[in-house]
């Protein structure tokens, strides 16, 4: 793996993995995986289920043991050096729980380690200070997820790690745990976030590693990867056009506009492909050519989901995670 082109090369990185592989009842969940993390990043590991995410983050945690390969995590072996590293290290894994009647509170005593910060603070930073003495049962699910990120952050690590944080949250419990997020980057936090929710990676994550059969498929920012696997934008229309002459011009002017690739008619409909500039261009020649606003114009804008779904449909497509 070559350092990132804007890291010192002498710097360690935060993450550092190497060939890691693991397998469970002959099936290898984790194959050959290389992954670097470095000191303030965001990166998040996106991939279907089954890809390897939470295998990978467990084995750097010291949870579970790989195979083969190298693992390194704040320059330290997470097996061996399992107990020094859970001084260093907040997480928040994917089957976190609290039992039901602990309270708020008392949950954030029992946490705290000898390096424990401002625990008023970071309750109060979080929306959680009006609920000290709230029994965990009590709480809304994104109270949970707000809390677990409290215990995460209350002995001050230098990386933390959140597994699929805002599964299972309605969308204004949702939005709150991203704010959450969203301030960790801000104050420089090294964070790994496993997750299957694209929106959230694309909103919070700077760098994406995106998985598929253990293995890393490609990587970069969500904006990077949408531009080399997301595909084109789409815009589609019923056609107005009311001969085959006027319909036939109309495929001419279209296929002539510029950064379109390439115009279809399918049943009714005019489907234009093409970068970004397109939306503007076709709303231009509508307008141009006299024809009203189509009433089901739609237009399709690549997502990091549309990457995805292309990287898992050609799995020969392996990147360095360099």
């Amino acid at each position: 793996m070559n350092p990132r082109p804007d890291t010192d090369p002498h710097d360690e990185p935060v993450i550092a993995v190497r060939g890691l592989t693991k397998s469970y009842g002959g099936r290898r969940v984790v194959d050959h995986l290389d992954l670097e993390v470095h000191a303030g990043e965001v990166v998040g590991l996106i991939g279907a289920n089954g890809a390897g995410k939470t295998t990978s983050v467990e084995i750097l945690q010291g949870l579970r043991r790989q195979d083969s390969g190298e693992a390194r995590v704040l320059g330290l072996d997470p097996h061996r050096d399992a107990d020094r590293l859970r001084q260093l290290v907040g997480s928040q894994l994917q089957s976190s729980g609290l039992p039901d009647r602990l309270r708020v509170g008392e949950a954030v005593r029992l946490f705290a380690g000898p390096r424990a910060t401002d625990a008023d603070r970071l309750l109060e930073q979080f929306g959680l200070a009006h609920r000290r003495r709230y029994p965990f049962a009590g709480m809304s699910g994104g109270e949970r997820q707000r809390l677990f990120l409290v215990l995460a952050l209350l002995n001050r690590p230098r990386l933390v790690v959140l597994d699929e944080l805002t599964q299972g949250l309605d969308p204004a419990a949702r939005r709150d745990v991203w704010e959450a997020v969203a301030q960790l980057r801000d104050g420089g936090t090294t964070v790994l976030l496993v997750t299957h929710e694209l929106a959230e990676a694309a909103a919070l994550c700077e760098r994406v590693v995106a998985m598929g059969d253990g293995r890393v498929l490609d990587q970069g920012t969500p904006h990077e990867l949408v531009a080399r696997h997301g595909g084109g934008v789409v815009v589609a229309f019923t056609e107005q056009a009311r001969s085959d002459a006027e319909r036939a011009a109309a495929l001419q002017q279209l296929n002539g506009l510029p950064g379109v690739t390439g115009v279809t008619r399918e049943g009714d409909q005019l489907v234009v492909r093409g970068g970004r500039a397109v939306i503007a261009h076709v709303g231009a020649w509508l307008l141009t050519t006299g024809r009203p606003v189509p009433p089901d114009l739609r237009v399709h804008v690549p997502s990091l989901e549309d990457a995805l779904l292309t990287l898992l449909d050609t799995p020969t497509t392996v990147k360095d995670a360099a």
